[in-house]
Parts: structure tokens; C-alpha cells; sequence
């Protein structure tokens, strides 16, 4: 990674951040037996559908639309629109903390500041890439935990503590978490109930791909005629016919025997009906996980077999606004504002989430430049004709 450039608090940097190295760190709190959970469920949310559709919607719901701020506060003002050198706004980097957290369960925002607070910067760090050390006081990070060697790895400490580093900028970081119990060091996403869920429906689409691979052809026995004095013989007969005609899922057994007059090769089919079975099962699965996720049917792309309707998306958005989405926002932000007023020293009140439905409905009643204004035409509320109309 390139050196850091961390500039005042009316300036912006392109450089990327960096971190001091060389910090021998070998002790933290596993993640997971094998201090690799992370690495678990970022792979189980690349292969089923429905669980990263709910993460990433989640996410997005959660980050919102952007922030509102007090325009007259420039400090403020400035970090919701550069939290940081790499020119993210504060939306940016908080979109990236809550696909962490809907995903670990955990995530990392950086403190990156000086010793007289005249600037700060918020960095979202990778939370697969974090540990926390075994004094609870510092997070480790590293590029690859399957391959930790002593000595690669960097520490910061964990607010309100800060490390100074070698450019002479002081940096901490948060720890979101969700909270479960026996679960210490690391929270569990709310999601860790339907895991199993998860794999089925992961299963059951890979299931589907192997059928289309295989043609829909069914399991069965092929018997094949031929002379064969060793077993050899007979692999090597069997594994010719299975380029032939095995195939995915499609399980054929082949027997050998000798040849008779005429040719008896067959092959008997084996059925089952196990359609409706898979059917269901991977049905059940998918509604598994939505519950799990504490999340709707309809935020979730799902159920619109019955047809789109507006209502019920606009009744189960407001749902989650009050019960979900606004919970989470307050998690995340409230440490932000504790932090700039500490650092910033500035009032920081006024800061909060813009929130906006899936798609936007008009009121029934509205003036002629409200409905021009929904419409994204343009618009004049002073309009002397319009207000001659609202007169009439």
C-alpha cells in the first residue's frame, strides 16, 4: 500500500491509507474454532441467492439514502461529504460497516486524527481482516489469517485509546458487534440460526445446475455386454460407457457380464419421486432464512408470484424502518457523533440518516410544483400563474 497523505480538515487526499507493519502481535481471541468463521460466512454469502440478496438489502436500507447535516457547521458539513482521503463521503464508508455487520456480525471503523484534533478521517476496515488481541486492547490485522506469521501483522488500539503512528497521526478503532451470549470477543450475525437454511438452499440450486448438466437424465444400472479376464478390463469398459452416458446427478452403476447371442445392453432406470421433495425443501429454506434475518418477504425480491403489490411493500418498509433498519442506524452512528464531538469539538445534533421507502408514491393531494418536483421536472413555487390557479 502507498504512505498516507492525511491532510487538514478543508483538504482531501487520494492517497491511499497505511498502516505501520512490522508489529509482532501473535496472540488474539479466535474467531471461531479455527479463526476463520469469517472467511465460512463470506463464502456461504457468495453461493446462496436469497441470504446476500437480504445482506445486501439490508445494507443498503440501513446505510440509507445519505446523511442531513447542519450546513452552517463546516466541519460537519465537510465529513459527511470527505470522511476520509480516499474522497468517501460518510455514506460510502458506513454502507461498507453495515454489510460487515449484517454479514459478521461485527465490523471496524478507523479513528484517524493528531494530537490537537484538527482533522478526522473514518476508515472502514475489512472486519475478515481484524482480530482483537488477548489484552482486549488493541485490533490486529492481517491479509490472510489461514497464513499468519508473527511480525506481518499490524495493531491499533480499540477507542478510546489511540496508537501514534509513524506519520505522526493518532488512529483507533471501533468494534460494532452484535451482542449474543457466550459469544465474548466477537458478536454472531442475527442470521447464525439458518445456516444450515443457507446450505440447503445453496444445495438445492446446485442440485438444479447438476440436473440441466446432466440433461435431466435419471440414476440407473447399465449393463454391458463384453469379455473381460481381469478387473482392470471391466474399469476400463465401464469408465468408456460412463463417458457416454453418465452424467450429473445422474448415478449409473454398470455391471459387465459376458456376451450372449444378440446384444442385451440395457440400461434400467431408477425413479423416485423426489421432484416435489427438493421443491419444498428449498422453499422451506429460503423462508428459513428471511425469518432468521429478522427481515420481510416482499424487501427481499421474494413472493411476487401473486402479483407487485405497492401497498404491502410500503406497509412491510415501514415495519422494518421502526423495528430493523433505524435500530441498526442508531448503532451505528451514535459512536460516530460521540467521536467527532470528542476529536471535532463541534455539535453534532443535527446529524442523522435520510430515509427514503423503495419507490416513491405522490400524495393525493399536492400543488402543481410539489407534483412537478416527485416528477423530477422543473419547478417554481412562486409561480404567479400557478398561484392564480390555487386562487381561483
Amino acid at each position: 500500500m502507498k504512505k498516507s497523505i492525511i491532510l487538514p480538515i478543508n483538504q482531501t487526499s487520494g492517497a491511499l491509507m497505511t498502516l505501520s507493519k512490522g508489529v509482532a502481535v501473535n496472540e488474539v481471541w479466535k474467531w471461531g474454532s479455527d479463526n476463520l468463521l469469517p472467511v465460512a460466512l463470506a463464502n456461504l454469502a457468495r453461493q446462496s441467492a436469497t441470504h446476500r440478496r437480504i445482506i445486501n438489502d439490508k445494507a443498503d436500507y440501513i446505510a440509507g439514502r445519505g446523511f442531513s447535516a447542519d450546513e452552517s457547521n463546516p466541519r460537519l458539513d465537510f465529513l459527511v461529504k470527505n470522511a476520509n482521503g480516499q474522497r468517501e463521503t460518510l455514506r460510502n464508508v458506513l454502507q461498507k460497516v453495515a454489510f460487515d455487520k449484517c454479514l459478521f456480525g461485527n465490523a471496524f471503523v478507523e479513528i484517524v486524527t493528531d494530537s490537537t484534533g484538527s482533522f478526522l478521517s473514518l476508515y472502514h476496515q475489512d472486519a475478515s481482516k481484524c482480530r482483537l488481541s488477548k489484552d482486549r486492547k488493541y485490533v490486529v490485522l492481517h491479509h490472510d489469517w489461514s497464513k499468519f506469521k508473527k511480525g506481518e501483522a499490524a495493531q491499533i488500539s480499540l477507542y478510546p485509546l489511540f496508537t501514534k503512528m509513524t506519520d505522526g497521526t493518532l488512529r483507533a478503532m471501533l468494534h460494532y458487534k452484535d451482542y449474543e451470549p457466550m459469544a465474548e470477543n466477537y458478536g454472531l450475525p442475527k442470521y447464525i440460526a439458518a445456516l444450515g437454511a443457507a446450505s440447503i438452499a445453496y444445495k438445492t440450486d446446485r442440485w438444479n445446475v447438476s440436473r440441466l448438466d446432466n440433461s435431466f437424465q435419471p440414476s440407473g444400472i447399465m449393463v454391458l455386454d463384453g469379455e473381460v479376464d481381469t478387473e482392470e478390463e471391466a474399469v476400463q469398459i465401464a469408465r468408456q460407457a460412463e463417458k457416454k452416458f453418465a452424467g450429473k446427478p445422474g448415478q449409473v452403476m454398470f455391471i459387465v457380464k459376458n456376451a450372449a447371442e444378440g446384444d442385451t445392453t440395457k440400461f434400467v432406470p431408477l425413479t423416485a419421486a423426489t421432484e416435489g421433495d427438493w421443491r419444498g425443501l428449498h422453499e422451506q429454506a429460503t423462508y428459513d432464512i428471511v425469518v432468521a434475518h429478522s427481515w420481510f418477504i416482499t424487501l427481499s425480491g421474494l413472493n411476487y408470484s401473486t402479483g407487485f403489490s405497492a401497498e404491502r411493500i410500503i406497509n412491510e418498509y415501514n415495519i422494518a424502518l421502526n423495528s430493523v433498519i433505524t435500530v441498526e442506524q442508531s448503532e451505528l452512528i451514535e459512536p460516530i457523533k460521540t467521536v467527532v464531538k470528542k476529536i471535532l469539538g463541534t455539535d453534532c445534533s443535527s446529524l442523522a440518516f435520510i430515509n427514503k421507502p423503495p419507490f416513491s408514491t405522490k400524495a393525493p393531494y399536492m400543488r402543481i410544483w410539489e407534483a412537478r418536483r416527485e416528477d423530477g421536472l422543473d419547478y417554481d413555487p412562486e409561480d404567479a400563474a400557478e398561484q392564480a390557479f390555487i386562487g381561483r
